[in-house]
């Protein structure tokens, strides 16, 4: 979200691509934490939450626990990454990302494409 934010063409061109398909977009709500800093000034960011292919998904009970489980197996204590993992295995969606190398620590199988 935060190479969407800065403007990388790679990450606006597969968003505009998931929009145009329908494809669904799924925001884990601690990466959403991660990158809204200026909510009135973000203005990509803010289309992109009002579009209908896009779900905010919270950090509920099911994902918190799942997400301390990841964190424990892996050694490491980004609970936004460990959350990002846990919606793209559940929802079996790629994941786009400026920082793969933390998410492979988490999941070597997860499919990543670099942003």
């Amino acid at each position: 979200m935060i190479a969407f934010e800065r403007g990388s063409r790679k990450v606006v061109a597969l968003l505009a691509r998931a929009h145009e398909t329908d494809a669904a977009i799924t925001i884990p709500s601690t990466a959403l934490a991660q990158t809204i800093r200026k909510p009135e000034r973000q203005v990509r960011l803010a289309r992109l939450l009002r579009s209908p292919s896009a779900s905010v998904v919270p950090l509920d009970r099911a994902d918190a626990v799942g997400v301390g489980r990841l964190l424990a197996a892996s050694g490491t204590a980004d609970i936004a990454d460990a959350h990002v993992v846990v919606c793209a295995r559940r929802a079996g969606q790629r994941v786009v990302t400026s920082d793969p190398d933390d998410l492979r620590q988490l999941d070597s199988a997860l499919e990543i494409v670099e942003a």
